[in-house]
């Protein structure tokens, strides 16, 4: 675990509160407890430098251990602890006695040290999260609307694919300020969902009732709100992949790994170092398979699912994407196991490759390509291309194709502010300079 200190302090740390406790090879115990303000974590720290303690430990509690690590980190060694590892026994706990406990593990040198991520690598990893909140919020509000055009028998998914769409939206909004049928119908924009017109008429002829319509109106305001949140969030995430571009360019060379999905894996695996083997990455994302043995007969279960739930979700959607499209090498690896495992065991498996593989491809800072040729003998092969050369044009490619995203993104964002603004004033204005900027 480390090498071990003559005198440590442990520290159970809570939201407007730390205990602490300081102990020596001679068994000699000092408490002292402490607030959570500036002013209190500078005396923590002053405390702990005057009974010259040679390093702190204390729990990863919720993000409340963040300010304490930025004060005791800049003189004394400090470990973060995961609190599944160090948990305390049932029944027998305390403030004070898990400070002492804690204290007498980092004595002893068995604590493990949690990985702490740089202030960069943490922003990011806060706005990819943010941004999937966001949507999560998004498909709540779609799914409340849903529910109450069908509390009404109002049954537009059914002649609309997408109710949210551009008409449908024009649907939506007719019904919300209580148009007349015959005006929503005849502006509707698509001509193609024009000629469903006699359906759609039947499908919205009862409207809304005076609740349902007030809930729905402004359902499809805080629809629109989450969705510049959504489109703001993404432009931030897009300016901080800039200086990470190399390695979503890897990423996304991955067949099933887009923009977003790179960006969100890349955010929660942090510095790739961190880890030696694919095995280690698969471990700490919780995809490799449980264990436990006891008189000698060993018993297997599911995924250990430890780690952060988010790098599992993004990749399980990803194996989603690979297990239903293209012919690629995963896709084949897929439908092997497919065809003796279940759909679900399948997925996270290839989830699991999935993990492996970008591994793999940021260690060894080369993208992913599709390589059908035979492994005959090497003097004889047909497929002799210049690596090297193959892999940095490709790579060039790819980042070009990142920066031309980014800016699609802003454009994109621009055009739709452009939009409602026109809509409201029917007079053009000038947008503002942050969202002209690299517009392209």
């Amino acid at each position: 675990m480390g090498k071990h200190k003559d005198r440590v302090c442990g520290a159970d740390v809570h939201k407007d509160l730390i205990v602490a406790t300081i102990t020596d090879r001679d068994g000699s115990y000092l408490q002292e407890s402490f607030g959570t303000s500036p002013p209190e974590l500078e005396r923590f720290k002053e405390w702990l430098e005057i009974n010259k303690c040679e390093q702190v430990a204390f729990e990863a509690t919720g993000v409340y251990w963040l300010p304490i690590h930025e004060v005791t980190s800049q003189s004394i060694d400090t470990i973060v602890a995961n609190p599944y590892q160090i948990k305390s026994l049932p029944n027998d706990k305390s403030d004070a006695k898990d400070a002492d406990r804690i204290a007498e593990y980092c004595l002893n040198g068995q604590i493990k040290r949690s990985r702490v991520f740089s202030q960069e690598n943490r922003d990011l990893r806060t706005l990819t999260r943010a941004r999937s909140g966001y949507v999560r919020t998004r498909t709540q509000i779609k799914n409340r609307i849903h529910k109450h055009l069908s509390s009404n028998g109002i049954k537009l998914s059914s002649c609309i694919e997408d109710i949210f769409g551009k008409s449908g939206r024009h649907i939506l909004d007719g019904l919300a300020h209580k148009r007349k049928t015959s005006d929503i119908i005849k502006g509707i924009p698509s001509g193609q969902i024009r000629k469903k017109s006699d359906l759609i008429g039947v499908s919205i002829n009862n409207g809304l009732d005076e609740t349902s319509r007030t809930i729905v109106k402004d359902l499809l305001e805080l629809l629109d709100i989450t969705e510049s949140k959504i489109d703001k969030t993404a432009n931030m995430v897009a300016n901080k992949m800039l200086t990470k571009s190399e390695d979503l360019a890897i990423v996304m060379s991955i067949p099933g790994i887009g923009f977003t999905a790179g960006a969100t894996i890349l955010s929660e695996i942090g510095d790739i170092r961190d880890f030696k083997t694919p095995e280690s990455m698969a471990n700490w994302g919780g995809l490799i398979p449980g264990s436990y043995e006891s008189a000698g007969k060993k018993k297997s279960f599911g995924i250990t699912k430890r780690g952060p739930k988010q790098i599992r979700t993004v990749l399980v959607e990803v194996a989603h994407v690979i297990a239903r499209t293209g012919d690629s090498r995963l896709h084949r690896f897929f439908q092997r196991l497919r065809a003796r495992k279940n759909y679900n065991v399948a997925i996270v498996a290839l989830a699991r490759k999935l993990i492996c593989l970008i591994h793999h491809l940021l260690t060894n800072r080369e993208p992913y390509q599709e390589n059908d040729c035979e492994k005959k003998n090497p003097e004889t092969s047909e497929c002799d291309v210049d690596s090297s050369s193959l892999t940095e044009e490709s790579l060039e490619d790819r980042v070009a194709a990142i920066v031309d995203a980014i800016y699609h993104l802003k454009d994109r964002s621009r055009k739709r502010i452009q939009r409602k603004r026109t809509a409201k004033t029917h007079e053009y204005k000038r947008l503002p300079k942050w969202l002209s900027d690299g517009g392209g």
